[in-house]
């Protein structure tokens, strides 16, 4: 506990701003390689699929948006009447679950909240690996307080392997040789090996639940073996994991993930985490307590990165980055509308199917419960800045579609 105390009173004294997912210009900073592809098919270089014109950002132009106080801690304003009564109009005819939090932040005008059901709880899915990346930024603060260069250059440097904690996933990811400029994409397997950073690109920018099972592996060892880790090898870890009682390590990673989110004043019933996301995984280490998520808790997480609060401003905006939507845009962030905004997201789903007569069970149309949730920071050309928590629970449909139109109608509200 020794370790975090520090993390928390950056995270409350956080005041200034130093002048995936990821913009396309930070491979060299970095060495994601998915970047370098993405850079040599904007230039020309080589064939592929276009970005849109939101995704094309550039490293400096990313920035945080409520770092002058515009709001005073994480406190939200009063409901908007006006926005609320825009926002009441899109749900009278959908299914009761859904819940939402809405804040505009557009320069130039006052800060509006408009909500539905914002403490309703709900199964967070991947959209809980945002979590895990507060933890990691925690974690290296603790391994380099007085460097943030240095917590930079350990997340492209340290290369680790994915072994038993990967296995079993379904989201595949991408491989790219800058030499050879060779591409394939495929599920993870336990002999792969990335740096820290590609496993956090691979857990938010794809949604692989085998990355962020190998991350959040790290994270323990982080808190673990301390300034030590990054010269630690693989069998050192091994052993570390052999060695020390399961009980004992359930306790560190759910400390890991969740402290976080209590020091930014996000409460227990408002998110946590309590498992793993891959089977391997929960072998090494037993979760804990289960996991839920409110659009409320989700909507503070937003405003404390984008107030600099999420360790220090460094650590949010680098977050940030790492939300930028490089990628195939997906689920809320697919809609046209937003096709020329920066869209900073996540995206996360659970569903759980039995035998029912009549009933067949598919992806994302679970009759025993159907997660589907959306968080996101829009940022258009204009000037217009919002951001939105959006969950659901709609048993044997798949939503995608319903948070796609919701996207459309959000933004129209807003802009109107």
């Amino acid at each position: 506990m020794k370790k975090f105390i520090s993390c928390i009173l950056l995270v409350l004294g956080a005041s200034m701003i130093m002048a995936p997912t990821y913009p396309i210009d930070g491979y060299d900073r970095t060495g994601i390689r998915r970047l370098a592809r993405l850079q040599m098919i904007q230039e020309g270089s080589l064939q592929g699929t276009a970005n849109l014109s939101g995704a094309l950002r550039a490293m400096d132009e990313i920035k945080l948006n409520l770092v002058e106080g515009t709001l005073k801690d994480m406190t939200l304003p009063e409901v908007d009447p006006e926005l609320q009564k825009k926002l009441n109009q899109l749900f009278p005819n959908m299914h009761e679950s859904y819940s939402i939090a809405l804040l505009d932040i557009t320069p130039g005008r006052p800060v509006r909240f408009a909500e539905r059901q914002p403490q309703r709880q709900f199964q967070p899915g991947s959209v809980g690996k945002l979590a895990i990346a507060a933890g990691l930024f925690c974690e290296l603060e603790s391994i380099y307080p007085e460097s943030f260069e240095d917590r930079i250059r350990l997340l492209k440097d340290k290369k680790v392997r994915a072994g038993v904690w990967a296995i079993p996933n379904e989201h595949t990811v991408p491989f790219f040789d800058p030499a050879t400029k060779q591409f394939f994409k495929r599920v993870l397997q336990e002999q792969d090996v990335f740096s820290l950073y590609e496993w956090v690109d691979h857990m938010l920018s794809v949604s692989s639940n085998g990355a962020a099972s190998v991350l959040w592996r790290e994270l323990i060892l982080m808190r673990a073996f301390g300034q030590q880790y990054p010269d630690l090898s693989e069998s050192q870890a091994n052993e570390y994991f052999k060695n020390t009682p399961k009980t004992e390590l359930s306790e560190i990673a759910m400390s890991i993930v969740n402290d976080p989110l209590r020091s930014l004043g996000i409460g227990e019933d408002e998110w946590r985490l309590g498992s793993l996301f891959t089977r391997g995984g929960k072998s090494m280490v037993p979760g804990l307590g289960g996991s839920t998520g409110t659009p409320y808790g989700m909507m503070k997480f937003l405003i404390a990165v984008e107030q600099g609060k999420l360790v220090d401003p460094s650590s949010s905006l680098e977050l940030k980055r790492l939300m930028y939507m490089t990628d195939r845009r997906i689920r809320y962030a697919s809609a046209k509308v937003l096709s020329d905004a920066a869209v900073y997201f996540k995206s996360g789903s659970l569903y759980k199917c039995q035998p029912e007569e009549g009933y067949e069970c598919r992806k994302y149309m679970g009759n025993v419960n159907n997660y589907m949730n959306s968080v996101a920071i829009v940022e258009h050309p204009d000037g217009t800045k919002y951001l939105v928590t959006l969950m659901s629970n709609v048993l044997k449909k798949n939503s995608s579609n319903d948070h796609f139109a919701l996207a459309t109608h959000i933004d129209r509200l807003i802009r109107s």
